[in-house]
């Protein structure tokens, strides 16, 4: 990632700089991170069951 990017990982750690320098990481369960894949917006995953 460049700095100031954001990402949605299902890693199950995270540290400074992993991703890239500048870069962060929000850490989500494999649903979540389909959610957010289909919505282009971080989703919680139970809004798209009904």
């Amino acid at each position: 990632l460049e700095p100031g990017q954001y990402a949605v990982s299902t890693s199950n750690r995270n540290f400074e700089g992993r991703q890239g320098k500048g870069g962060r990481t929000f850490l989500a369960s494999p649903l979540t991170a389909v959610a957010t894949a289909i919505t282009g917006q971080i989703t919680d995953v139970r809004t798209m069951l009904d």
